[in-house]
């Protein structure tokens, strides 16, 4: 099945997109033997994370709400946010996905939440240290992922909420319920 995801995208994205995917899908395998998690799992939703970001917005839009999601003013106001939200929505009604937790692992890799799964945790995070990721921090990141997802999820959502801070952009609540929560359960 994973080459089928593999031609799926394939036909859905550019040359860096799809690069990208197939980095994070082997980002994903690798935190999900290091951390115990569900290997086909995490490399499925890996490559299929971004399935509609080349998509245009409006055909974004109309999955969202042909999925029967309604989109808080945060969202509709933030046309980045969308591609997961369609993302999640399409694996479900084209590929017959019905796994909620590689549904969540989409729908919430670029936000976070409160309450996230090991899973949700490893795509939102490979997402971030992907091999062709080259940001301000990439290898603090990358080398972070390998002690503790959660040092790792909280550098992440710090880098997030300075940029959209600093570009005076809304941000979700469910980045600054999964910042708090990772703040709040630290040991020590």
């Amino acid at each position: 099945m994973q080459q089928d995801y593999k031609e799926i995208i394939r036909g859905m994205m550019g040359d860096y997109r799809y690069t990208h995917s197939l980095n994070v899908a082997k980002e994903a395998l690798a935190l999900a033997k290091l951390y115990g998690c569900d290997e086909q799992k995490a490399y499925t939703a890996g490559i299929l994370h971004d399935i509609t970001k080349e998509l245009p917005k409006d055909e974004q839009l109309q999955i969202i709400k042909n999925g029967g999601i309604i989109l808080d003013d945060v969202q509709k106001n933030a046309p980045k946010l969308w591609h997961s939200i369609s993302g999640s929505v399409y694996v479900q009604t084209h590929l017959g996905i019905t796994d909620s937790d590689i549904i969540n692992a989409i729908r919430y890799h670029t936000t976070g939440r409160a309450g996230m799964s090991l899973l949700e945790k490893i795509i939102y995070t490979a997402d971030y240290t992907s091999a062709e990721r080259n940001y301000d921090g990439a290898d603090i990141m990358r080398s972070k992922s390998r002690e503790s997802l959660e040092e790792a999820m909280i550098f992440s959502c710090q880098y997030t909420l300075q940029k959209l801070s600093e570009n005076r952009a809304a941000i979700h609540p469910d980045q600054l319920f999964c910042y708090n929560e990772l703040v709040l359960s630290r040991k020590g």
